[in-house]
């Protein structure tokens, strides 16, 4: 239920911790933004408050061309907390329906059309159809702001099988033909570059020093104001960097793909590395409340891995050893099994490429290589889940590396690694109070006591 008083306030200031929590929809225009938009702030009575997006659109409602809410951060509060939903819509926005038919995404559900279709209604107020072209048109208003991709192109991106179809839905969705959008917005960025937006603070120099203390040579590069690695996703391979601008509240994103239908995805898995979408505050007042004498790192971010398999691969190679030597099996792994990617660079090896070698190239304990193999052979099956909790059921992985999968490879928010060595000589900062208290958010006091470690 949306505060009026508190969103008032937060337009009026162009509070950027608001930015995607909310959308201000203006009567006498027709047009809603967000609420950092620029533009002289309308009268109250003439403004309507939407949780999402996609609720103000369904109004009848245009988007702004100056503050541009198809870049806003995603605001996770209006998804709600719903298992079967939370995996539809993560399933639709990997391209579900852009691939597949209702059926098909509901057979991956294991549940029925008219079900889905009620939990739709009820909590989104609008059909898995509309949802998925709506991101879709979103996505692609953001490509024409911001790239130099044509057209064609970025109806392809978006997941439009036609530039047909694509121009009916956007001018639908946007009041705008594509082609017009492009002229109004102006000359755009150069190639494939995006700025991918977040609420602040954001604490970079913590989550930089994290992944520079774990970079893989050739995998993954960092700088002082930077981070990049080599990517995969399904048969889609490329690259990105993304550059704090924190002035913008922002990363500017440089992509190189091999296969534009990839991009959207492999954007919504850049925000989840780089955390885009948490909102710390809310976080950090609920650990305040359940933690009142532990000092917070304001906008402490989840530091992610670009995919569960990888995050569990790193897991296994991490048991029992320092992060330095962690680091040292995870570049071997990667230098003898990686596929090169040019420049010197190379992708972390495949799930076949692990369960096809002997890995007799890495000192560590044999039974810790047949754990490899066997997560690997399963990955590479087809049959494994990229539910971290479902690995437990493997010999060699127990609830600890599970745990710290989930983590950094799903971004899940509620991860306790008991046990951790680290945690353990964190534990007395917390006074006696049950780490319990702090769900659900005891990922992000994982990372607060690891920081306070360092």
């Amino acid at each position: 239920m949306l505060d009026a008083a508190q969103c008032r306030q937060a337009r009026l200031a162009r509070d950027a911790r608001f930015d995607g929590r909310f959308f201000v929809a203006v009567t006498t225009t027709g047009i809603y933004c967000r609420p950092v938009c620029p533009a002289t702030p309308p009268h109250e009575h003439n403004v309507r408050y939407f949780p999402s997006a996609l609720a103000a659109a369904e109004a009848g409602y245009r988007p702004c061309l100056r503050c541009r809410p198809d870049s806003a951060p995603d605001s996770p509060a209006w998804r709600g907390t719903h298992t079967t939903l939370e995996r539809a819509l993560r399933l639709i926005d990997e391209g579900a329906l852009r691939d597949d038919s209702l059926a098909a995404l509901c057979d991956r559900l294991g549940i029925g059309e008219r079900y889905l279709r009620r939990l739709f209604q009820q909590r989104i107020g609008v059909s898995p159809k509309a949802y998925a072209q709506h991101r879709q048109c979103l996505f692609a208003k953001q490509l024409l702001h911001q790239t130099t991709l044509p057209v064609t192109d970025i109806a392809y991106a978006s997941g439009f099988r036609s530039l047909r179809r694509f121009n009916d839905a956007f001018r639908s969705r946007i009041g705008l033909a594509p082609r017009d959008l492009r002229r109004r917005a102006g000359e755009a960025g150069e190639g494939l570059t995006l700025h991918l937006a977040y609420r602040p603070p954001y604490a970079w120099k913590r989550l930089r020093d994290f992944h520079a203390s774990r970079a893989i040579e050739g995998l993954e590069w960092v700088g002082k104001r930077h981070y990049g690695r080599c990517i995969r996703w399904g048969e889609t391979t490329g690259r990105f960097t993304a550059e704090h601008v924190p002035g913008r509240q922002a990363f500017r994103v440089r992509l190189e793909l091999d296969d534009l239908k990839a991009l959207a995805p492999v954007v919504r898995c850049i925000r989840r590395v780089l955390d885009l979408d948490a909102d710390t505050a809310t976080i950090e007042a609920h650990l305040t409340r359940a933690l009142p004498g532990l000092a917070l790192v304001e906008g402490l971010r989840l530091p992610g891995v670009w995919s569960p398999f990888e995050a569990g691969m790193r897991a296994i190679l991490g048991q029992q050893v320092s992060i330095v030597a962690a680091r040292r099996l995870v570049t071997e792994l990667v230098a003898a099994l990686g596929e090169p990617a040019g420049d010197g660079c190379r992708h972390f090896p495949t799930p076949a490429a692990v369960a096809d070698s002997d890995l007799a190239f890495l000192a560590m304990p044999g039974a810790r290589r047949e754990t490899l193999r066997r997560f690997a052979a399963w990955y590479a099956g087809g049959d494994a889940s990229d539910d971290p909790a479902a690995w437990t059921a493997l010999k060699g992985i127990g609830p600890w590396t599970a745990n710290y999968a989930a983590l950094r490879g799903t971004g899940h928010p509620d991860i306790w690694l008991a046990g951790d060595a680290g945690l353990r000589r964190a534990l007395p900062r917390l006074d006696g109070a049950d780490p319990a208290s702090a769900s659900p958010w005891r990922s992000y006091l994982t990372l607060q006591l690891w920081s306070q470690e360092s």
